[in-house]
């Protein structure tokens, strides 16, 4: 069943900060951890960990930030020895062209569909006007789906392209290691296909109202991350999210976060059992009980927290 999330009611705060959490896991956010039984007392803190199990050396898992922020993509030579360390490197999805390529056709409407047909005249005016910064072509605006446009409007407007899980991917394959996903792009992408519309269309409205000002946002979101603290980040994503309301608060925990976890949970493992692995998913993939960290725990593996691999500014 359908419904429409009460803005009035739950918007008590500007939300163009949500969409810049949805980044940090590529797509999604977690739920406030207390509410799983999982106290921020015993939470895990730091992004970057090391792996092993039963005393031998299996690996790294670093939570990400979907940005090209200069201060994530300047990595301390010890980070990149220990990226270098392995013969795995796995991410969310490999960005490599062919699935770019699908990922576009996943984006479009079906061809006897339009977008201002969908979301109405008034509202696809509006979004033209939010995309006007974003250099992408009436005509391709006018066959996106609505979660697709949310999400464009999600970031601020590229500059470079060259994003920190792209650099990473980049860095692991020209020091040979193999680079895997450990999702497939219909995977991924099922989280938003399957978004009720109605749910849609409200955070699309938000992200249009709220595009002016991602930028300021996506500076701050940067900075609480260089903090190397996941529960600040929790703390903040917890925070924000109550700007969306109930349903889509739910809707994102369950089906954005812990399906997924544990879905990349299985591919990992099958690699650990032969490899050792440099893991990088989206930071709030990691904490909670529910979190790739307590389920690698779960699975016979001891996690260290490490330093953050960027150099200081």
């Amino acid at each position: 069943m359908c419904f429409k999330l009460p803005r009035k009611k739950y918007r008590k705060k500007p939300v163009y900060r949500f969409f810049l959490l949805l980044l940090l896991s590529f797509l999604t956010t977690v739920e406030a951890a207390e509410n799983y039984g999982y106290q921020s007392g015993e939470a895990d803190r730091s992004v970057f960990w090391s792996i092993e199990k039963e005393g031998q050396p299996a690996g790294f898992v670093l939570g990400t930030i979907h940005s090209e922020d200069p201060r994530v993509l300047d990595f301390t030579e010890d980070f990149l020895k220990k990226l270098k360390s392995n013969s795995i490197f796995a991410m969310e999805m490999v960005p490599d062209l062919p699935t770019l390529a699908r990922l576009t056709e996943y984006m479009h409407l079906p061809p006897d569909q339009s977008l201002e047909t969908v979301i109405g005249k008034t509202r696809f005016e509006a979004l033209k006007t939010a995309m006007s910064a974003y250099s992408v072509p009436t005509d391709f605006v006018s066959r996106m789906k609505p979660w697709a446009a949310m999400m464009t409007l999600s970031t601020p407007p590229p500059e470079t392209g060259f994003f920190m899980d792209l650099s990473l991917s980049l860095r692991a394959s020209g020091s040979g290691l193999k680079v895997i996903g450990l999702e497939t792009l219909e995977q991924q992408l099922s989280f938003l296909q399957d978004m009720p519309m109605p749910m849609q269309l409200d955070l699309l409205d938000q992200a249009i109202d709220e595009a002016g000002r991602v930028k300021d946002a996506h500076d701050q979101m940067v900075a609480v991350y260089l903090e190397n603290d996941l529960v600040q980040l929790e703390a903040m994503t917890n925070e924000e999210f109550e700007t969306v309301g109930p349903e889509a608060k739910t809707y994102f925990f369950e089906a954005g976060i812990v399906k997924r976890n544990y879905r990349m949970l299985d591919s990992l493992l099958h690699q650990l059992e032969n490899h050792r692995v440099f893991v990088a998913v989206g930071a709030l993939h990691l904490p909670g009980e529910e979190g790739l960290l307590e389920l690698l725990r779960r699975n016979g593996y001891v996690l260290s927290p490490l330093k953050m691999p960027f150099i200081p500014e």
